[in-house]
C-alpha cells in the first residue's frame, strides 16, 4: 500500500472565516484526496485551490471554493485514460444545523448549503467539490476503443434465440 501523502489541510471556524473574509490559497497533490482515488485513473498531478470567506447575494455567511487543475479519468466507453480539466467555482452557504438546511426551500440555481462548524475540515470541503464536479460516467468525445463506434452493426445477444423460435424449437426445462 503506498504511503499516504503528507498534506495537512487546516481546520477552520467556518462562520468566523466567512464573517471576517479570510482567504486560504494553496496547491495540493491529487493523491491528497482519498475518496478521489476511486474515481481517477491516476492520482498524479496537482490542484490549485482557494477558499474565501464571503456572503451570498442574500447576506448569508458563505465560503467561495475554487479549484482547478488536470485530472486523469477513465473513459467509460474505451476504458482508457482521458484528461479532464477540473474547474470549480462554488458558493457554499453555511448553515448552523441540518434542520436549518432542511427548512429552507431549495433554490434551483442558488448556492449549495453545507453544515458549518467551528472545526470545518478544509480538505473535506475541497474533496466534496471535486467529486461533485467530476462526470459520473466520463467519456471521450471520440473513442477508438472496442464498442465505442457509433452506428456499428452489432449482433444481438438474443439472435440465436430468435433462430430457435423461428424453427419451432423449444427450450427444455
Amino acid at each position: 500500500m503506498p504511503d499516504e501523502p503528507d498534506v495537512q489541510f487546516p481546520l477552520i471556524d467556518g462562520f468566523l472565516f466567512a464573517r471576517t473574509g479570510r482567504e486560504l490559497l494553496g496547491r495540493c497533490p491529487v493523491s491528497a484526496f482519498g475518496r478521489l482515488r476511486d474515481v481517477v485513473s491516476s492520482d498524479v498531478g496537482e490542484l490549485e485551490y482557494g477558499v474565501v470567506g464571503t456572503k451570498d447575494d442574500m447576506g448569508r455567511l458563505a465560503l467561495r471554493v475554487r479549484l482547478s487543475g488536470p485530472l486523469q479519468l477513465t473513459c467509460q466507453r474505451c476504458l482508457k485514460a482521458m484528461p479532464f480539466a477540473l474547474e470549480v467555482d462554488a458558493i457554499l452557504v453555511l448553515a448552523g444545523s441540518e434542520a436549518e438546511i432542511e427548512s429552507q426551500p431549495v433554490e434551483p440555481d442558488g448556492p449549495d448549503r453545507i453544515l458549518g462548524s467551528r472545526e470545518m475540515a478544509v480538505g473535506t470541503v475541497l474533496e466534496d467539490e471535486v467529486l461533485l464536479a467530476v462526470p459520473f460516467a466520463p467519456r471521450h468525445e471520440q473513442c477508438s476503443g472496442a464498442g465505442a463506434g457509433k452506428g456499428e452493426a452489432r449482433a444481438s445477444p438474443f439472435a440465436d434465440l430468435r433462430g430457435l423460435l423461428n424453427r419451432g424449437g423449444r427450450a427444455e426445462n
